[in-house]
């Protein structure tokens, strides 16, 4: 089977990262901040979009800038506005990890941007079929959209939008996919959970600590009240 850059060169492939680069191209246009960080698809910049003034793409890859394990980053701990990760979870050996790390670099109020295949689709039927298992890339495990949703709760992400795309089949001839292109129209509408790939758009939540204090008027009265305590106490001590 192929891997994921080259499979992305072949007609599904290049069916999907369309879709896939008109949907970040919509999403990150509206974030804004200072640093925003690219993880997965080193070869398509999904930040073209964004105008944060530092925009990056990290990656074990040896054309980065930045090369780097993403369960490990050599970033500062709340640092960064925006956080792309396309389709590097289903990819990696522990994918909660890179969640980790993502929720730790991120600011808080920060922005993670997730996509991944949908198990739970055409797609993730066909990679159980012996005659479509060579049309979908390598070396990929499926992650259902709920247990993305677990994950990200526990990390203290709060899940502000998502959607689906790619409801065509799984098929690689072009004169097939182009037939099928009507169903993108209207799989939103009419089976909205079963396309082939998934997008989440989540927001880091950081809860502080708020502090009860009395207000002035019960201090006051609280502070009135033990006048003439006092007063009597200090004539007594005077006798």
């Amino acid at each position: 089977m192929p891997d994921l850059a080259e499979w992305l060169s072949t007609p599904l492939g290049l069916y999907l990262i369309q879709r896939e680069q008109a949907y970040f191209d919509r999403e990150v246009a509206d974030i804004f901040g200072f640093n925003a960080l690219q993880l997965g698809l080193p070869n398509h910049d999904l930040l073209r979009n964004n105008r944060m003034p530092l925009r990056l793409c990290a990656g074990r890859e040896d054309t980065l800038k930045l090369r780097a394990d993403p369960d490990f980053l050599p970033i500062a701990t709340q640092s960064i506005d925006l956080v792309l990760l396309p389709h590097i979870l289903e990819f990696s050996a522990q994918p909660h990890q890179i969640l980790r790390e993502a929720e730790r670099v991120l600011r808080p109020e920060g922005q993670l941007i997730i996509s991944g295949f949908n198990p739970f689709s055409l797609w993730g039927i066909a990679r159980h079929l012996p005659g479509f298992r060579d049309t979908l890339p390598g070396q990929r495990k499926f992650i259902s959209l709920p247990r993305i949703k677990d994950w990200l709760a526990l990390l203290g992400f709060e899940v502000v939008a998502g959607r689906m795309c790619c409801y065509a089949p799984p098929i690689q001839r072009e004169t097939l996919l182009q037939r099928f292109r009507f169903m993108e129209a209207v799989g939103d509408r009419w089976w909205a959970l079963a396309g082939g790939v998934y997008f989440l758009r989540a927001r880091k939540r950081v809860h502080s600590m708020r502090l009860i204090t009395p207000t002035w008027t019960e201090l006051h009265q609280a502070k009135k009240a033990l006048k003439p305590v006092a007063q009597k106490l200090l004539n007594r001590n005077e006798q």
